[in-house]
């Protein structure tokens, strides 16, 4: 192979399925697959690259091992097959890698290890270490401990947070199939490849993803959009391309840097979303790109990717209740100027029990859909109404404009269960509002059982998630009051807002 052009340094996570590990049926490892990737990843990191690999296969390998047709049904069946199959994947792999002079690390997470703030923080650190002596670290999920309440799903979703963690510049998934397509390209023909996606919530509605992963690995198309969802909405750039060519991967970085730094050079065909015919290659582009463009299917990374406590809080926590909140709260939270903090006056009810510094659903209480214009109409003026008074419940001074519309904030679609990990909140002294004079509501006004707000006539929708920063009874007790009152009602106030570092992830 023609030795790659060299490009900027990138931090690389690859992930490879099952499917391209072992064979499906005789359970034999794919070596020329793995060859091929190993020689990849020394390569790209030869070129300055940091590289992370998630693999999968453990269960996989156990089976030939044992000598078994099939993967067991039960959970303690799979997770000693894990057990068995783990050893041997990272002998394998560390056997591969040894013959071109590669250290390896073995990195075996679950939700539970990352659900705890200090935890997370010690496996990013983790991370950081081994890339900085030039090692390569392979990840894969701890299904020996793994329960269903802190799985994952799927490696996906385990390299896409990984993605997340280290700050990647790049996620390859690879895959069976060298794109995404509008459906399954070996069943239908007239299946389109998908070029490049910038909205996964609109290409979500031109394709297919029913089909589902291998008999041995546990994904399949919709998994990897979710994947890419959590990826792109950290800034990482997500691939989806075939592991039968790993070295396609030079390609794709070298074409996408070409495209970046060709001042605007388009694609004939390849808009945003668009698909061209299965097994067509891209037209020739208006400026002469290095090389042609390689099967593989690019989404774009968001422009203003999470942060890293709020990335960890939508990704890696499971909300342990949910704080109900109305229109003109949810209108200014999509604000990137309110910095993702709810005040207590945006807030209408509180569901379940949680403790300050656990995760929480923020969930939109709106009338049921308006039947005619007059009734639409009168929603909208009432969402405006809202919106003035929760700026008041910060104790806005008059005149104070509301704050300029701008673009949403975004979050991928946390879909799969974990363990919550608390996160503690610390407080203090510094961030205690001034007590205003002014008198309080009645005491009735503020208890936790205050179902009003579930009658037959709202319509409640998770609009995204956040660290509360009082717990589920002092929510409630406060829900509705300006800032100001938090410490009168309560007795101390360690913050003005109720809940912070929220993402929302559906617009108003």
């Amino acid at each position: 192979m023609a030795r790659p052009r060299h490009g900027p340094a990138n931090t690389i996570v690859i992930k490879l399925g099952t499917s391209s590990i072992v064979h499906e049926t005789t359970h034999q490892p794919l070596l020329s697959t793995l060859s091929g990737l190993v020689e990849t990843v020394v390569q790209l990191k030869e070129l300055g690259h940091k590289v992370v690999l998630v693999s999968s296969g453990a269960i996989g390998v156990g089976l030939k091992r044992m000598e078994m047709a099939s993967k067991p049904k039960s959970l303690s069946g799979k997770q000693a097959l894990a057990a068995i199959g783990q050893g041997r994947l990272i002998a394998l792999w560390d056997n591969l890698f040894g013959q071109l002079g590669q250290p390896i690390a073995q990195v075996l997470l679950t939700r539970g290890d990352i659900s705890d703030r200090t935890r997370y923080l010690n496996a990013v650190n983790t991370f950081k270490e081994l890339l900085s002596l030039g090692v390569v670290p392979i990840v894969n999920e701890n299904d020996t401990v793994s329960v269903s309440e802190i799985k994952f799903g799927d490696n996906d979703t385990l390299s896409a947070i990984t993605s997340s963690m280290i700050h990647a510049d790049y996620l390859f998934l690879l895959t069976d199939v060298d794109s995404l397509y509008t459906a399954n390209p070996r069943k239908d023909p007239t299946a389109k490849r998908i070029e490049e996606v910038s909205s996964i919530a609109a290409i979500r509605t031109q394709v297919s993803t029913t089909t589902l992963g291998s008999s041995l690995g546990t994904g399949g198309m919709e998994t990897k959009l979710i994947a890419a969802e959590i990826a792109t909405a950290a800034g990482v750039t997500t691939v989806i391309t075939s592991s039968k060519d790993p070295k396609a991967i030079f390609r794709i970085i070298e074409y996408n840097n070409a495209l970046r730094s060709g001042a605007n050079t388009p694609l004939r065909g390849s808009a945003s979303g668009r698909a061209s015919p299965a097994g067509d290659h891209a037209d020739t582009p208006t400026q002469q790109l290095p090389t042609e463009r390689p099967p593989h299917t690019l989404f774009k990374p968001s422009p203003t990717p999470l942060r890293d406590l709020k990335s960890w809080t939508s990704h890696t926590l499971t909300p342990a209740g949910t704080v109900v909140v109305d229109a003109g709260a949810h209108h200014v939270l999509s604000k990137r100027e309110s910095g993702g903090r709810l005040l207590a006056a945006g807030v209408v009810g509180v569901r379940g029990a949680f403790a300050s510094g656990q995760a929480v659903r923020i969930v939109v209480r709106r009338r049921q859909a308006p039947v005619d214009a007059a009734a639409k109409l009168e929603a909208e003026q009432a969402a405006a109404r809202a919106r003035e008074t929760y700026l008041q419940g910060g104790d806005t001074q008059p005149g104070t404009p509301v704050l300029p519309a701008n673009e949403s904030l975004t979050s991928s679609i946390s879909t799969i269960d974990g363990l919550l990990g608390g996160m503690a909140n610390l407080g203090g002294d510094d961030v205690t509002p001034s007590v205003h004079s002014r008198a309080l509501p009645d005491e009735d006004h503020v208890l936790l059982n205050a179902d009003k707000d579930e009658s037959e006539d709202w319509d409640l929708e998770e609009v995204g998630r956040g660290l509360a920063n009082y717990n589920s009874a002092q929510i409630a007790r406060v829900r509705g009051l300006k800032s100001s009152q938090i410490a009168q009602v309560l007795g101390y106030a360690d913050s003005e807002y109720v809940v912070e570092n929220i993402t929302i992830r559906v617009p108003p």
